[in-house]
């Protein structure tokens, strides 16, 4: 059974709220790409709509929007996510997972892009 930590962002006020789905809100997120748009339901915000930003698995690779699938690939980045040179030129091979949400995802990181009311709000009802 999958489970996740769902990370969700406000970008009116900046502020972060965090809840922790199992069970049926778990499987609303699984197959779903990153720039998806999910119910707000599934975390608990009711009247609103998340976009699925970004996200890592347990060790921690994050999740890249140009590689396809769910699966691990290695890349050689000079930055972006997943990696940030040290100097100007500098290359490395790392290690990603792709666009697609699995039973692999740790933490899925999403922000709102539609609904009324105050986000807070909704999350202190909960």
């Amino acid at each position: 059974m999958a489970e996740f930590k769902v990370v969700v962002a406000d970008p009116e006020t900046g502020e972060t709220y965090q809840a922790e789905v199992d069970g049926q809100d778990a499987n609303r997120f699984i197959g779903r790409e990153l720039g998806d748009e999910v119910d707000g339901s599934a975390v608990g915000l009711d009247g609103f709509t998340l976009e699925v930003t970004g996200g890592s698995d347990v060790t921690g690779r994050p999740m890249r929007a140009d590689v396809s699938g769910s699966g691990l690939k290695e890349l050689l980045l000079e930055g972006g996510v997943g990696y940030k040179p040290s100097r100007d030129g500098e290359r490395r091979r790392i290690t990603v997972r792709g666009r697609e949400i699995s039973d692999e995802t740790a933490q899925i990181n999403a922000k709102v892009v539609a609904g009324d009311g105050d986000v807070a709000d909704a999350f202190e009802a909960e």
